[in-house]
């Protein structure tokens, strides 16, 4: 592991009033000379975390967002039409649709899923500690989504909703069916369920205390309660000190929420996570080089992916381009921006520089291409062993 300064978290962030312009005095959680969030407290439970008062394990990354058990299958370019499904999208679906799209998936596999769930089991996979925020029923999916993150090593905090209350259309553990095509491209469908009820009384405070960063999933923009949920886990992070970090997870999603992503983005938010497309969307850019310029000018830490161009880091002193990974054959793109941030983040909270974190991503995005499903078969911490990574 690196060797981590010992910064205070108001040392290693700029004040939310200097926001706008690349910050001087006061370097970001990760930037060079600030350390990581977190970062070495003599006589650490784990090295690199600092010791609650209440004597809990500290965590290096807590995150909030949909619990969702994926429903993967592979089908031909055809059925995405005759579905209407746009390729590569992310599409909230009410039962009766999701209902008419599974039954033309064909044969499929079941596995934990959800964006900030997958980055989270990826930070604990790496060897670091995580926590997680959600809302599940007391149904079959539900333990498969109980189990899955527990055995991942994740401290997880799910609020549990009686399986037969409520409406149907709220009423169940979430679900994403993803069609994967034979170009690798996933398509999803995704019936929030019990998920989409998440609110602000979901959200457990003495979790989001513990870890250095949190972790938002941007899906969760999309419902009123769960917009709640995420602005009550920023207000606890603030008080307590700890960084933020956003995914914006989907470029409609970007679209219908702009002007909102915008501002969380410029006034709360410590490290962005986003591909081009949701970029050029968030800024209102013409061009990705417009995107990232923008990008540079709001002084957060921002990690652009490019797929297999690999991505770029900006950090407030121009863009800096890190190449992708060696990739297996691509079977499934499925979670690879997910395990993408693990990566980051873990190397975030561990001490290493922005652009080794972006390293550090994109081997993790490239283990989980070669199989269906968002979740490593491979063992992360090894790989980033065999890197100098860890």
């Amino acid at each position: 592991m690196a060797a981590v300064p010992e910064p205070t978290r108001a040392q290693q962030r700029p004040s939310r009033e200097s926001r706008g312009s690349p910050p001087e005095e006061a370097p970001r959680a990760g930037a060079p000379g600030a350390g990581a969030p977190g970062a070495g407290a003599p006589g650490d439970e784990t090295p690199g975390h600092e010791t609650p008062e209440d004597g809990l394990r500290a965590l290096d990354v807590v995150g909030i967002g949909n619990a969702i058990v994926d429903v993967l299958a592979e089908v031909p370019d055809r059925v995405l039409a005759d579905l209407g499904l746009v390729r590569g999208s992310m599409e909230l679906v009410d039962l009766r649709r999701a209902e008419e799209i599974y039954s033309a998936m064909g044969p499929a596999v079941e596995v934990s899923g959800g964006s900030a769930a997958n980055t989270v089991a990826g930070v604990a996979a790496l060897g670091g500690t995580s926590g997680f925020v959600g809302k599940v029923a007391d149904d079959d999916l539900g333990n498969v989504f109980v189990h899955d993150m527990r055995a991942s090593g994740v401290d997880l905090r799910v609020a549990v909703a009686d399986a037969d209350a409520g409406d149907a259309e709220v009423r169940g553990t979430g679900r994403s069916l993803v069609l994967v095509t034979g170009d690798a491209e996933r398509t999803m469908a995704t019936h929030l369920g019990v998920a989409g009820t998440l609110g602000s009384e979901d959200v457990a405070g003495d979790l989001v205390e513990r870890g250095s960063v949190l972790y938002l999933e941007g899906y969760l923009w999309d419902r009123p309660s769960a917009k709640d949920a995420m602005r009550q886990a920023v207000k606890i992070a603030h008080d307590y000190d700890r960084a933020v970090a956003l995914s914006l997870s989907d470029s409609f999603c970007v679209e219908r929420h702009r002007r909102d992503l915008l501002d969380l983005v410029v006034g709360d938010v410590d490290v962005l996570f986003g591909n081009e497309h949701e970029l050029v969307r968030l800024f209102d850019a013409r061009t990705f080089d417009d995107a990232l310029s923008a990008a540079a000018e709001t002084g957060v830490l921002v990690a652009a992916t490019c797929g297999a161009r690999g991505s770029f880091v900006v950090d407030g002193q121009g863009p800096v381009e890190v190449p992708a990974a060696p990739a297996p054959e691509i079977v499934d793109k499925t979670g690879a921006g997910d395990m993408y941030a693990s990566g980051f983040l873990f190397g975030l909270t561990h001490g290493l520089e922005p652009a080794e974190c972006a390293r550090l991503g994109s081997m993790c995005a490239s283990a989980v291409l070669g199989h269906l499903g968002a979740r490593p078969t491979h063992d992360l911490a090894e790989l980033a062993r065999e890197a100098g990574l860890a």
